[in-house]
This record gives structure tokens, C-alpha cells and sequence, in this order.
């Protein structure tokens, strides 16, 4: 009897030790899929601005064409994305037509002055403040993952369930990770 009891513990024991190793797996998934979904909202909220922004600069600047076709397409291709490769890649695009939009801006002064773009530009800058903070908490919620996906013995759990690891909001446009020139 008492080899039974002692060998009942111990699968106690261990389906305890899996058991936990499994929630804590499904805890981390939750919160990477929670953290994607605020970069989606930010991202929501960024379309749904970048409009009226155009439109704005559009009014003092209607000659530059390309600029604002640009930041059409983009915006279509970042709104259609679905896998977060592909999200961030058409994010990195948009971002990089925003700058050319604002640095069109810049040759306005009295855009500069116009009370509207002001707030707009206020309203993108804070948006692409919590997009960052969005996106960092999302790459280390992703990290906590992938670690324990890959660390034994919580591997072998993440093999039996099927989870998978996730792909890091990286930047992919090498020209967004130079450092820019400063000139005196």
C-alpha cells in the first residue's frame, strides 16, 4: 500500500509540475496576444489620423502629389497587413512616408502656424509615443515566450501543446535604424 501512496504522490507531484508549466505558457500567450492587440489599436488610431493630417498639409501644399499618394498607399498596405511580419514592415513603410509628409510641412511656415496641423501633429507624436511603449512591451512579452518555449523542461510541454513562437515588431527598413547626422 504504501509503495502506491508514494507512487500516487509523485504523479500528483509531477502532473502539478506540468500543469504549471502549461499555465504559464497559456498566461504568456494570452499576454502576447493582449500586447498585440494594443499595437493594433495604436496602429487603429494612427490610420484614422493620418487623413485629416494629409488633408491639412494638402491645403498649403497641394503640388506635392507624391508625397500624399504615398502616404495613401501605405497606409492601405498597413491597414490590410494581417501577419506581424508583414504589419511591420508596412508600418516601417508609413512611418518613413509620414517623415516626408512633415518635412513638406516644414517648408510651410505658415502651416506651421495653422492651429489644426499643430494639433494633429501633437495628436501623431503622442500616438507614435504609445505605439513605441505598445510595441516594447509587446517584443518582451514575445521574449518571455519564445524563452520558455525553448527552455527545458517547459519545451517539451510547448511541443505536446503545439505553441508556437512569435515573431519579434522589429524594424525592417535599415534606414530607420541609422543613427541620424547631426550638423552644426
Amino acid at each position: 500500500m504504501v509503495p502506491f501512496l508514494v507512487f500516487l504522490a509523485v504523479l500528483v507531484v509531477i502532473a502539478l509540475i506540468v500543469g504549471g508549466m502549461y499555465n504559464g505558457l497559456v498566461q504568456l500567450k494570452v499576454r502576447a496576444d493582449n500586447a498585440w492587440s494594443d499595437i493594433d489599436i495604436q496602429l487603429k488610431r494612427r490610420h484614422d489620423l493620418i487623413p485629416n493630417l494629409v488633408e491639412t498639409v494638402k491645403g498649403y501644399a497641394s503640388h506635392e502629389k507624391d508625397t500624399f499618394e504615398n502616404v495613401a498607399r501605405y497606409r492601405s498596405a498597413a491597414m490590410a497587413a494581417t501577419s506581424a511580419d508583414d504589419r511591420a514592415q508596412a508600418e516601417g513603410q508609413l512611418t518613413q512616408a509620414l517623415r516626408g509628409l512633415l518635412a513638406v510641412a516644414e517648408a510651410y511656415p505658415e502651416l506651421k502656424a495653422n492651429e489644426q496641423f499643430m494639433s494633429l501633429q501633437g495628436q501623431l507624436s503622442d500616438l507614435e509615443d504609445a505605439l513605441q511603449n505598445s510595441r516594447r512591451y509587446f517584443n518582451a512579452v514575445v521574449r518571455d515566450l519564445n524563452t520558455k518555449i525553448q527552455s527545458f523542461p517547459t519545451n517539451i510541454i510547448a511541443g505536446m501543446f503545439n505553441f508556437q513562437q512569435r515573431q519579434f515588431f522589429e524594424i525592417a527598413d535599415p534606414t530607420e535604424r541609422a543613427v541620424p547626422a547631426v550638423k552644426f
